[in-house]
Parts: C-alpha cells; sequence; structure tokens
C-alpha cells in the first residue's frame, strides 16, 4: 500500500487521491510529460499539413500513431498483468523521449519528411500500445480502490490541463521558431515523468502464472469482456464514439486554416478549448465519490458529444466553433473517465492489465479506422460533412446505450459488490451503470 498523509478534509474532497504519496509524484510527473505531448501533438498535425496539404496524409499519420494499440493490446494486456506496472511505464517513457528527440533532430536540421513523421508515429504507437494498459491498471496500485475514482478523475484533470496549456504553447512556438522546439521540448519533459516512477516505493503486486502461456490469459480476458454484459456494452458505446466522433480532432487544421482562416495558432486555441472543456468534465467527477448514476452520465455525455459535434461542424465564427469545442472536449471526458472508473471498479484484480488492454483498444485501437476513414471521406465530402456524420452517428449509439441500461443495472451491481465496491443499495435503484 502506498504511504498516505492523513485524510484531512481537502483530501476527503476533490483532491482526496493526493494524499497518496506515489500518487502525488505520479501526478506531479505526469504533468510535465503530457504538456510536451500535446505540444508534440499539434506541432506534428501542423507540420505535416504544412508539408503537404493533404487531409489524406493527416488521417495516415493518425492511423499510423494509434493502429498499433488495436493490434498489439492482446500481447499487451498479458504483459501488464504479468510483469511490474511500474517498470514497464518507466521503459515506454524512455522510449517515447528517444523518438521525440529523433523526430526533433529531424524537424530542425530541415531533413524531416512525410514518411518520416508516419514512421516515427507509428513507433510511438508501439510503444503506447504497451504504455497504457500498464498505466491504467498502475493507478489502482497508486492509490488503492476507494480513491480508485478520485484517482481517475484527478488523472483525467491532469491530462487536461495539460491539453490547455500544451496546444496553446505550442501555437505560438510554431508560429515563432518552428515545430521542432516542441518536439525537443517534449522530449525532455519526460525526463520528470521517469524521475518520479523511479522514487516511488511499491509493494510487489500479484502477477499472473508465468507457467501458463500468454495467449490463453489473453484470451481470458477477452472471454471476460465479451461475456459480460455492463463491460461489454460501456466498451462498445466507448468504440463507436472513437471511430465516428474523435477522427474530428485529426481533420483541426483544415478548420483552423481553411473554414475558419487562422494558423497555428488558431489551431492551437481550437485544441486547447477541447482540453479546457475537457478539463471542466474531469473536475466535475473528481466531486463524485460513488460509482451510483455513471451509465446515466455516460449515455447523457455521448449524445452531448454528438450534438456538439453538429454544432461546431456548422459555425463558421472562430470564437462560436471554440465555445463548442469546449462542450465536445466536457461530454467526451465525462464518458471517457466514466466508462474507465465502471470498468476498473468492475473487473477482477488478475484481469485488470488485460480487460484496460480491450479499453485502450476501442479508446484508442478504434481511431485510426476513424481518422483513415474520415480523412478520405473529407476529400469527397470536406471536413464539415464528415465531423457532423460522425456527431449524429455517436447521438444515435448514445440513445442506443441509454435504452439498454435497465437491463444493465442487476449484473452490474452484482460486480461492483463482488470487488467490494458498493456499501449499501441507494434507495432509488441499484447503483452502477
Amino acid at each position: 500500500m502506498s504511504t498516505q498523509i492523513p485524510p484531512s478534509a481537502p483530501a476527503r474532497g476533490m483532491l482526496r487521491a493526493l494524499r497518496h504519496r506515489n500518487f502525488r509524484l505520479f501526478f506531479g510527473g505526469q504533468l510535465v510529460s503530457v504538456t510536451g505531448t500535446w505540444m508534440q501533438s499539434i506541432a506534428q498535425s501542423w507540420l505535416v499539413y504544412r508539408l503537404t496539404g493533404s487531409t489524406v496524409l493527416l488521417g495516415v499519420v493518425g492511423f499510423a500513431g494509434q493502429i498499433p494499440v488495436f493490434l498489439l493490446a492482446p500481447l499487451t494486456g498479458v504483459i501488464a498483468d504479468r510483469h511490474r506496472k511500474q517498470r514497464i511505464v518507466i521503459a515506454t517513457q524512455i522510449a517515447s523521449m528517444i523518438l521525440a528527440l529523433v523526430l526533433a533532430a529531424l524537424t530542425l536540421t530541415g531533413t524531416v519528411q512525410v514518411w518520416h513523421v508516419i514512421a516515427l508515429a507509428s513507433c510511438l504507437g508501439i510503444v503506447n500500445a504497451f504504455d497504457i494498459p500498464a498505466r491504467q491498471a498502475f493507478i489502482v496500485e497508486l492509490v488503492g480502490k476507494d480513491d480508485l475514482m478520485n484517482a481517475i478523475a484527478l488523472n483525467s484533470s491532469m491530462f487536461n490541463g495539460a491539453r490547455v496549456v500544451g496546444p496553446s504553447v505550442a501555437g505560438l512556438i510554431v508560429a515563432s521558431i518552428g515545430e521542432g522546439w516542441c518536439f525537443f521540448a517534449n522530449g525532455m519533459s519526460y525526463i520528470a515523468s521517469i524521475a518520479a516512477l523511479l522514487f516511488m516505493a511499491l509493494p510487489h503486486a500479484p502477477r499472473l502464472d508465468q507457467a501458463t502461456s500468454h495467449l490463453v490469459h489473453g484470451v481470458e480476458g477477452f472471454r471476460y469482456a465479451g461475456r459480460t454484459a455492463p463491460v461489454r456494452a460501456l466498451l462498445l458505446m466507448l468504440g463507436l464514439v472513437s471511430v465516428v466522433g474523435m477522427p474530428y480532432a485529426v481533420l483541426m487544421p483544415v478548420f483552423a486554416a481553411e473554414i475558419l482562416h487562422g494558423g497555428p495558432r488558431a489551431l492551437g486555441l481550437l485544441m486547447g478549448s477541447t482540453g479546457v472543456g475537457a478539463l471542466l468534465g474531469a473536475l466535475t467527477l473528481a466531486r463524485r465519490e460513488g460509482v451510483h448514476g455513471l451509465g446515466k452520465v455516460v449515455a447523457a455525455a455521448a449524445a452531448g458529444f454528438g450534438i456538439a459535434l453538429v454544432l461546431f461542424s456548422f459555425s463558421r465564427w472562430f470564437w462560436l466553433s471554440a465555445a463548442f469545442l469546449v462542450l465536445t472536449g466536457y461530454c467526451l471526458m465525462l464518458q471517457m473517465a466514466s466508462t474507465n472508473t465502471l470498468v476498473q471498479s468492475m473487473v477482477p484484480d488478475r484481469l485488470r492489465g488485460r480487460v484496460m488492454a480491450i479499453y485502450a483498444m476501442m479508446f484508442l485501437g478504434m481511431a485510426p479506422f476513424g481518422a483513415l476513414l474520415a480523412g478520405f471521406v473529407a476529400r469527397s465530402l470536406g471536413a464539415p460533412l464528415t465531423v457532423a456524420a460522425g456527431g449524429a452517428i455517436s447521438l444515435l449509439g448514445a440513445a442506443l446505450f441509454a435504452s439498454r441500461l435497465p437491463s444493465l443495472r442487476r449484473e452490474a451491481r452484482e460486480l461492483l459488490t463482488a470487488q467490494g465496491i458498493v456499501f449499501g443499495e441507494p434507495a432509488d435503484g441499484p447503483p452502477g451503470p
């Protein structure tokens, strides 16, 4: 169990997970690192669009960076359950730092080409395939189950606070001295994360039987997710939004340059607006102390996300577009973090890494298919209609998910009770989805 300070008044509220020393280290290191990651994301999108002017290649880069998460998740989830998660995350942070510095060197020397960006994005995708399930399953080792929901919400708050700062800073840097310095800053930012991970003192968590094959363990995780109706429904809803809705971010350079008639600063502000909304969404969840009603939150958030995307697609005024993106980020964060919390609350500890790998497949692994599809569709229909269609499909999916909630509640309650999450039943019905 991680070292923690006594639960003072603030610790019992929105910041209660920060009473754990290991989580404080994790939070601080990630805040610096993720800010750099967002800087690189914006600079990379602008670099590709500046070099090619192609929505298709924007989609290709997005596909290359995320498809490894989909392809490798069956393996990386098993590895997260079989080995120490702390060591896995340290290794992925070092690899990510090296890749960022290589991209910086290519860009600053003026030798960068689009195929370089695609290749490095693919390599980073492979690293993330190992990083995401280990990192998600690692959080419970830092805080325990009692503060898991708050830790997920605070982690999301940190991620999206960086999402506000990173794109805005990247827009200024790209406009003044070029994309390469954003890549260099990202490479240096990993030092904080690696140092924080090395300073943690963690007990040896139980691991899977090493004699059993990776294939058997991998199949067990998929079988659990497939036969457990609440988990399956949550993951499918997340996967749908990932495919049809999230690719709006891939097309953001098109909106910034051609529709709203801006440049890299406009792109940074638009992405930063999404981050503001996501930060507000994460803080909203941080105030909650239980999982009761989160299923309704998932349905409402997915519907709100779809509506916000449709409204954004038809806007031609910059600040109105930015306002719609605030709502987009808010709703997407509510859905993502609520799904994360519910799934981690219901899944047994021994399956956590494998099920979170499937979560990564749905959230990030499905996105490259959407990014590639959006790039091609936008070439024919234009970016606004492509984004509007994605929003409309997300809205339909939310309606279907909401219609199934009553039938999912009983099994969800049983799963939560088995994991020691539910302590009593609210008067208005069973907790969970």
